[in-house]
């Protein structure tokens, strides 16, 4: 088998953790209806985006990955429908909490955590109050077909991120995402640099890329979707705007883009030797 088809979805949350969960499975059940095999829900879907303020009470909700309502109901789902869900949560491990994604097999198994890797912390997105810099380097889970690499949110913004899990042999990117108006400057619109930072990563990687964000207002901050899935040169396939809820999904032929990533002779190509520079500190 050289094609897979995968899924983005997008829709608004609310400060019922259950509804949103349903409202999520509801997704996941029409991406497998329309013949996903990986469906990506947006970051953090579990509730509103907490990270606008610093606020103590968030922390109570944090849980271990085998005790979060999100993760134990999309293993469920993965174990029933037999795909692949990479999901975001709020995770408590011992004191210690991270802004974390578990990969759900088909068999509704967890094949790994990751944590992610780059905290932001800015208006509106005050996320090093709540959550310690990832732990667990960047991961590569197998698929169907075809290795995952995902990142969360603000790794989006670094092409490091994309290039390290390519080179640990990903074949498709994915980036749930809880992004949209920067409250600190009501003229800043990121909604098409957002895009077109992580096209540059599937140009630059010849590889797929799929991103899923949320949409509506959450006490005053506007998300603004634009999920998409583009191939390996950066194309779109499928996309919404800024008020769409629903899927989005694609067919992607595996056998042409591994030719089309060889055929660009990026990593042939590559000078590990003249890039030291980029691992020292400033």
């Amino acid at each position: 088998m050289t094609e897979v088809t995968v899924a983005a979805m997008q829709l608004a949350f609310t400060p019922d953790i259950d509804a949103n969960i349903a409202a999520v499975s509801e997704l996941v059940r029409e991406a497998h209806g329309r013949g996903a095999q990986v469906v990506l829900p947006p970051e953090l879907f579990e509730g509103e985006y907490f990270c606008r303020t610093e606020e103590e009470e968030w922390f109570a909700t944090a849980r271990p990955a085998a005790e979060h309502p999100a993760v134990l109901a999309m293993q469920r789902l993965a174990d029933e429908l037999d795909l692949y869900i990479p999901t975001s949560f709020f995770e408590a491990d011992g004191p210690h909490h991270y802004n974390s994604l578990a990969m759900i097999g088909p068999d509704g198994a967890i094949q790994g955590i990751y944590r992610k890797s780059h905290i932001p912390d800015g208006p509106g997105y005050e996320e090093k109050f709540y959550f310690r810099p990832g732990n667990t380097g960047f991961k590569v889970w197998n698929g169907p077909a075809a290795k995952l690499g995902v990142g969360v949110c603000w790794d989006q913004w670094y092409p490091e991120t994309a290039r390290a899990m390519m080179l640990m042999g990903a074949e498709l990117l994915f980036y749930p995402t809880a992004i949209g108006a920067e409250p600190h400057d009501p003229t800043l619109d990121t909604r098409r640099m957002w895009r077109r930072a992580m096209l540059g990563h599937a140009v630059s990687n010849v590889v797929p890329v799929i991103a899923s964000n949320r949409i509506g207002t959450e006490h005053g901050q506007a998300f603004y979707g634009h999920s998409f899935i583009c191939d390996e040169f950066g194309e779109m396939l499928a996309e919404f705007g800024a008020e769409e809820t629903g899927v989005l999904t694609a067919t992607l032929d595996l056998a042409r883009v591994r030719k089309n990533r060889a055929g660009m002779g990026f990593f042939r190509d590559r000078r590990p030797d003249l890039y030291r520079r980029l691992v020292e500190d400033v």
